[in-house]
């Protein structure tokens, strides 16, 4: 199954695919939302958002509980086992929610789900373990930034700057500002996680 997250951060401006993909929308994210893509569920404690939902939660949460919207957002879809999980809305506004939002990406990839976050300036992936290819416009800058410790690189392709047995270190800047010099980027991560961001500023 396909899944969509729509989170309260900055409003996405761009477009949506949607289209056969469950729709969770978080809360005050319906603000932004809605008109624009289908919802299939509201999810949260709406503490943020005082109009009314259309279709309304099935479930409101307390406002002081130990989960974001966001996070309640990834458990439900992985007891449905969804195979990718995209979230929107996921930049901007609080700092400390767009790091939180991060850790959104390990947990639904930990849960076994594709991962990525689109912002209006960004796209971003979340790998582990093995090998990935992704498609992306010739000559866009690509980050690579290890999350939680080091991440070593055993090969990579398509890029200008090659990662080719290479140890991103968790705490440095190595992997800030690659170039795609192909449409499609291959890479091989032999131990840790990686984060791969393209700037879509320049696309």
């Amino acid at each position: 199954m396909q899944a969509i997250v729509l989170l309260n951060g900055e409003p996405y401006r761009g477009e949506i695919y949607d289209k056969g993909s469950y729709v969770i929308c978080c809360d005050g994210a319906y603000a932004w939302a809605k008109g624009r893509v289908h919802i299939d569920e509201n999810l949260g404690d709406f503490d943020s958002y005082e109009g009314e939902v259309v279709p309304p939660p099935t479930k409101i949460y307390p406002s002081e509980k130990n989960e974001t919207d966001g996070e309640l957002a990834v458990d439900r879809l992985l007891e449905m086992h969804a195979s990718t999980i995209t979230f929107y809305g996921g930049g901007g506004g609080r700092e400390d929610h767009f790091l939180g939002n991060l850790h959104l990406l390990y947990k639904a990839y930990e849960g076994g789900a594709a991962v990525a976050m689109v912002t209006n300036r960004s796209r971003i992936f979340f790998f582990g373990k093995g090998e990935h290819t992704f498609d992306c416009d010739l000559g866009i800058t690509l980050s690579f930034i290890p999350f939680g410790g080091d991440a070593h690189i055993i090969s990579s392709s398509g890029l200008k700057y090659p990662l080719d047995d290479l140890t991103l270190k968790y705490g440095a800047t190595r992997g800030i500002s690659n170039v795609a010099v192909e449409e499609n980027v291959a890479f091989n991560v032999g131990s840790g996680y990686v984060l791969v961001i393209g700037n879509m500023e320049e696309a």
